[in-house]
């Protein structure tokens, strides 16, 4: 029978794996984005920003905890490459929503989709049984936190 596991070894643990994945995980994404499209780390965040739904640059500011004139830079050069666009709100012209773009759509796919693929590149030496296992745990983990 196996030994039991105490709280302090699954810390200990979850320390050891999630934080470090997670950092190599973004880090590949950010490659991803300025190798492949030429996009500063801020601007990947506000193109990740609006495809979840934050629609103004001062939610984008308070997501990112950056200044207003930072965020603003980067939705300008967003606006210039085509991959957001700005509308005046009908019913309250002082908001201006912001809007992927098809190409932004795109762009947002691509860096995903990449990024997918070098995920699976890292499972791919796991045995069936690993991955059920990994499976189990990270559903596991995802109701710890829920």
């Amino acid at each position: 029978m196996p030994e039991p596991i105490s709280s302090q070894q699954l810390i200990d643990k979850f320390w050891e794996s999630v934080p470090p994945v997670w950092r190599r995980t973004r880090a590949q994404i950010r490659r991803i984005a300025f190798e492949k499209f030429q996009m500063s780390e801020e601007q990947f965040q506000v193109l990740r920003r609006i495809r979840r739904g934050s629609t103004s640059v001062s939610a984008l500011a308070q997501a990112s905890q950056t200044g207003l004139s930072a965020v603003s830079k980067a939705v300008d050069a967003l606006v210039r490459r085509g991959l957001v666009t700005r509308s005046q709100d009908p019913e309250d012209r002082r908001k201006v929503p912001l809007a992927l773009t098809e190409e932004g759509q795109h762009v947002m796919q691509a860096i995903f989709g990449e990024a997918e693929a070098w995920l699976a590149e890292r499972f791919s030496p796991l045995s069936p049984q690993e991955m059920k296992s990994i499976m189990k745990g990270l559903e596991s983990l995802r109701k710890a936190f829920s």
